[in-house]
């Protein structure tokens, strides 16, 4: 239930592992699109997985729980369960899934919570179930299976996880949870992406622990990688401050394996949908229950400055913004997708539009949802028509793309060829090579 990111991609992924599959999402619409074939969110390879499963009848799609509920043995539950702004959770969207679980005439007998939710959930949505429901005899097993899908790379995630959480109060719930995800953890498992030839894979650990853990659980993992990047973040401050060069100091901290070097990566910070919403939800269930999140609020407060920081680095160097032409490359929170929600890039132009810039846009996946999000938004063909006489660029999305542009090329079709990358993934001495003014984050300038 519910054919968000999380939705879709738990449910194509685990139809192709030999379950049968029904997509159920309330919008009668995105049904539709969905049953026409069309995805509404871009997740490499995940379309032609959709393909083939629906080609290999293990996935159809709905939008009537009733009848659906009438085949279903088990649900997963993917609604969302975003934060306001206080930090609470709203949970109206789990409420009214519930509601419908319950007041179908065959219940499954498992409701798995796939979705992130706050600790304690599993427990107020058996409750829910079962205040809902007209049978007073009804039996079912309530069990949580968080996640770990990051955009960009959610369906390698899935076939090829860390580890595998089940969070379970009875041994059925175990049983079932253990069958369905029974050929990610064998060692001969083929993945469906790979071809003949993929080296051996080491099969994930399987996690069991009550429902409660695995909550918070997937809580504490997504708050660490937020300070991990706020901590990095703090020291490319430093670094500008001190003659430093952040990619020398997080190369050598993350060789240390108690550290690692994943996630250690300074720029204009995490956004999206997810990280920064159970970022704030984790700080507010630490309050509720009396303990102090300092720690957490910290990395919020360091991450929620970013692109103001950098704002004031352009702003710096070309001295007045109004009427100067900017070219913006990225608008997407990070690589690999098409979600524009919570972007540092959309966070900057809306910045360099209100200094009256005028900005010019190129993504190569996230322009239909930026228009949709912000109508006014002039978008590029490409790259080097957002460079074209532009007085700055600025790489606000760390798309491989990027990397490989002729930049000499850019140099020569700029009015000012200056660049500003706020994900560090240009080389300082290269731009300086080819006569840029060059800006990163905690890096020496060219």
């Amino acid at each position: 239930m519910g054919c968000g990111h999380v939705g879709l991609v738990t449910g194509i992924c685990l139809s192709c592992i030999g379950n049968h599959v029904i997509l159920v999402d309330q919008d009668a619409e995105r049904a539709r699109l969905l049953e026409e074939g069309q995805l509404p969110i871009y997740e490499f390879r995940l379309e032609e997985l959709f393909k083939r499963s629906r080609d290999e009848r293990t996935l159809t799609i709905s939008s009537d729980w009733q009848r659906t509920a009438a085949e279903a043995e088990i649900v997963f539950l993917c609604v969302r369960v975003p934060s306001l702004e206080n930090g609470e959770s709203d949970f109206s969207a789990l409420d009214s899934a519930a509601g419908q679980i319950a007041r179908a005439e065959n219940i499954p007998r498992l409701v798995v919570l796939r979705s992130t939710v706050p600790v304690q959930t599993g427990k107020q949505l058996k409750h829910l179930l079962t205040a809902y429901s007209r049978k007073r005899d009804l039996c079912f097993s309530v069990a949580a299976n968080p996640q770990f899908l990051r955009e960009g790379s959610a369906v390698e995630d899935f076939f090829h996880p860390d580890r595998i959480l089940l969070g379970v109060e009875d041994s059925f719930s175990e049983k079932t949870l253990r069958d369905i995800y029974r050929p990610l953890l064998e060692q001969d498992f083929r993945c469906p992406l790979h071809t003949e030839g993929c080296p051996p894979r080491k099969p994930p650990e399987l996690l069991l622990t009550s429902v409660h853990s695995a909550e918070l659980i997937k809580h504490a993992s997504n708050a660490f990688l937020a300070v991990k990047i706020s901590y990095a973040n703090v020291l490319a401050d430093l670094c500008e401050r001190l003659g430093a060069d952040i990619k020398e100091v997080t190369r050598a901290v993350g060789l240390d394996q108690r550290i690692g070097s994943k996630f250690l990566e300074a720029g204009i910070g995490f956004g999206g949908s997810r990280l920064p919403d159970h970022l704030r939800g984790f700080c507010r269930l630490a309050e509720r229950a009396g303990v102090e999140a300092g720690i957490l609020r910290g990395a919020e407060e360091v991450n929620r400055r970013r692109t103001s920081l950098f704002f004031e680095k352009v702003q710096h160097s070309l001295w007045v913004l109004k009427d100067k032409q900017i070219g913006l490359l990225g608008l997407a929170h990070k690589a690999g997708t098409d979600d524009v929600r919570g972007s540092p890039a959309i966070d900057l132009l809306i910045q360099f539009c209100a200094a009256g810039a005028q900005v010019r846009a190129y993504d190569p996946r996230a322009m239909a949802n930026a228009h949709s999000a912000f109508p006014a938004i002039v978008c590029g063909a490409n790259a080097y028509d957002v460079a074209r006489q532009a007085d700055a660029l600025i790489v606000a999305t760390d798309w491989p793309e990027f990397v490989k542009l002729d930049w000499k090329r850019i140099h020569a079709s700029m009015m000012r060829p200056t660049v500003f990358d706020g994900r560090n993934v240009l080389s300082p001495p290269e731009m300086k090579a080819l006569g840029f003014e060059y800006h990163s984050v905690g890096r020496p300038d060219s």
